[in-house]
């Protein structure tokens, strides 16, 4: 009975989904776990970017606030930027210019507003609010406006027939007095040798807008834009040019944008030399990052309070189902679901990043089978993890990868820890540095270090993936148990505790040349 049990809890732990847009609003609703004040910042009218790295939870956390937005009365529209229009043909072809591409790319984005705008309208009768259907007439106007560049030829016959007996009273022409018909034809014709384009005119656009925002007074219009960061990285500025033309500066407009910091662009020089986009901190009012909020700061019960609170939310869902008496709270779920200091160790594995944590989890869950998950699964779990997903990503990569192995050489080989100090500047001028961060191959633990004797350097903490040290560390040992291999790893029990001392942790930045 008891090994019926564990394997419920543990299938519960594998059927929590990996990501947010498969599972329904109520059950993303129920499952959110806020991080610190996120929540807060996130529920607030400003426009804001939310930055985060793959598998931080902007989605969730959009898709979460969607919700709760169309629940107080308000309308959200929640669009992924991978599936508007032909996010993987026309607009990743490099043969056309960026300019057809962009018109294109925001064409193809009104409309996606126009669209759910318009779902929206009918799913909640707001079809008899005066003035919101005409409003969405002209938005599909000003959205599917056409001109055409090129030659246009214009070619105009006269002509048509004139019956003499009637015109004869309105004229003393002798041939019309005689009797008879007189045979005059017109005909125009237009031929275009150009080809037809779209193009978006932002006064007709912003009218539009500001027309529907009305129309749904008191109710606030928030446009929720996933995925910004699929959009070709030369486009992006022209889509934000877009948003801070027309919908920025409507009131009763609220926008929030999920993207990866490093892989965005929000503003760039145009050609006549003026900036074209966003500019965040003025244009759009904050931006916010999940991967700082997702730094626990050495806090080990702030993390473990985040992650217990997010497994027990997804798997009590399922559980209600699958056992007549599920753990009650989080701290039963903990004790019956996880060994010894193995719910810890799951915590560290996870970095901070919960769709990794979750990935760890099921396959630890699979590990275990029918007993608790124990350290040894997690560990084997984590090392699993990193060889199938993480460092996979590198494999195109080879900057990368020779930089990840020089690191490992210093810091773990060397210098016998995982974690390393690097100057703020430097480390923003190393794009390497950046893309091992994207790929959560590295990940800051700990930002803005000062060194008293030299104040005006900050450094950020840096610690190599966990799984990629536990891989090193077991080095195929299927047992789970890492070994003392003379002396190069500084804790052959276990992973080395994550601490920075500036006289032996700070690295020196032509290291990383």
């Amino acid at each position: 009975m008891g090994n019926s049990r564990q394997k419920h809890l543990n299938h519960a732990l594998m059927r929590i989904p990996r990501r947010a847009e498969s599972a329904d609003r109520a059950t993303l609703t129920s499952t959110f776990v806020a991080a610190g004040s996120f929540s807060a910042m996130l529920h607030s009218t400003d426009h804001q970017i939310v930055y985060g790295r793959r598998g931080a939870g902007k989605t969730h956390a959009l898709l979460h606030l969607a919700d709760v937005v169309d629940r107080t009365g308000d309308v959200a529209i929640y669009l992924d930027l991978r599936t508007v229009g032909t996010a993987g043909g026309m607009y990743a072809d490099s043969e056309l210019s960026a300019a057809v591409r962009g018109t294109h790319l925001l064409v193809d984005t009104l409309e996606a507003v126009h669209e759910q705008l318009l779902d929206a309208a009918i799913e909640r009768d707001l079809g008899d609010r005066p003035g919101l259907v005409p409003a969405l007439d002209e938005l599909a106007d000003s959205a599917t406006a056409v001109h055409v560049v090129g030659e246009v030829e214009r070619e105009t016959r006269i002509g048509g027939e004139v019956d003499s007996s009637y015109r004869a009273e309105l004229s003393r022409s002798p041939k019309l007095a005689a009797g008879g018909r007189k045979v005059v034809s017109a005909e125009s014709s237009l031929r275009r040798t150009g080809v037809e384009e779209h193009h978006v005119v932002f006064g007709p656009l912003g009218r539009a807008l500001r027309s529907i925002a009305d129309a749904l007074r008191p109710a606030r219009l928030w446009l929720l834009l996933d995925e910004w960061s699929s959009v070709p990285l030369d486009l992006q500025p022209l889509l934000a040019d877009l948003l801070r033309r027309s919908v920025l500066p409507t009131n009763g407009i609220t926008v929030k944008i999920a993207a990866i910091e490093r892989r965005s662009r929000f503003r760039a020089p145009s050609a006549s030399g003026d900036q074209l986009g966003i500019e965040v901190g003025a244009d759009a009012a904050s931006a916010v990052s999940l991967d700082d909020f997702l730094i626990f700061d050495n806090s080990r019960a702030r993390a473990n309070d985040f992650f217990v609170e997010l497994f027990f939310n997804h798997a009590a869902v399922r559980l209600a189902t699958m056992l007549p008496n599920p753990p009650p709270d989080t701290a039963a779920f903990v004790e019956e679901c996880f060994r010894g200091n193995a719910f810890g160790e799951l915590v560290r594995a996870a970095e901070g990043i919960p769709r990794d944590g979750i990935n760890i989890a099921a396959l630890a869950a699979q590990y275990a089978h029918d007993e608790p998950i124990s350290l040894r699964d997690i560990r084997m779990a984590a090392r699993d993890w990193y060889l199938r997903d993480k460092q996979a990503a590198l494999a195109a990569d080879e900057p990368a990868r020779r930089v990840l192995g020089s690191l490992i050489d210093e810091v773990v080989g060397r210098r016998k820890s995982r974690t390393f100090l690097l100057d703020q500047f430097a480390g923003a001028r190393h794009d390497v540095v950046g893309e091992l961060y994207d790929a959560r191959l590295l990940h800051v633990l700990r930002r803005g270090i000062v060194d008293s004797e030299r104040p005006g350097t900050l450094y950020d903490g840096y610690a190599i993936d966990y799984g990629c040290y536990v891989s090193l560390l077991l080095n195929n040992d299927r047992a789970g148990k890492p070994r003392d291999r003379g002396g190069w790893l500084n804790s052959p029990k276990g992973v080395p505790p994550d601490g920075f001392n500036l006289a032996k942790a700070a690295l020196d930045p032509r290291f990383l040349t």
